[in-house]
């Protein structure tokens, strides 16, 4: 018998099951070294007095099995808002139960709602998994754009040289 799946806007009770896929996700990417999120930054993140992202909810039967973290960016060609996925997860042992691509499903409807002129997210260049995953939802995997980042000392330090040259 196969249990019910279902997906959900995330609750503040999600905030801990949230973070333990986070830091999972930060494991299976090799990148738990650069985690520095609480359960109550991600609390705050997204159910603060100004949240900065939503999240949809995976469960099966009761327990949460996936999430799916997203924020609204804008496009200045199209002059229209977008829906970018920060974060896909699901859980290993319920991987190849459809349930990443039902929350790819429902992020697409909700940007269709929110009329957004489009819904975009960043892959890793060596998963191939996701990538051949991604491509086979209608995705397009765009070869010439590279995500730019400035975090830590060097933003910091970006922002004062910004300082002195405004007031120097």
């Amino acid at each position: 018998m196969t249990t019910p799946f279902s997906i959900r806007p995330a609750q503040p009770s999600d905030v801990p099951h949230i973070y333990g896929m986070i830091v999972e996700l930060a494991v299976f990417e090799k990148l738990e070294h650069m985690v520095v999120a609480t359960e109550a930054l991600l609390h705050e993140g997204l159910f603060g007095a100004h949240p900065a992202c939503e999240a949809l909810v995976g469960v099966e039967g009761d327990e949460v099995t996936c999430f799916a973290l997203f924020f609204h960016n804008f496009s200045t060609f199209l002059t229209l808002k977008g829906l970018y996925l920060e974060d896909l997860y699901v859980k290993q042992a319920h991987r190849g139960k459809g349930h990443g691509k039902q929350m790819l499903e429902a992020l697409a409807q909700l940007a269709v709602q929110r009329n957004c002129g489009r819904f975009e997210w960043s892959v890793l260049d060596w998963n191939e998994n996701a990538i051949n995953f991604y491509k086979g939802m209608g995705a397009d995997i765009l070869p010439d754009w590279r995500i730019c980042r400035v975090t830590g000392p060097a933003l910091t330090q970006l922002a004062a040289s910004g300082k002195e040259k405004a007031h120097g």
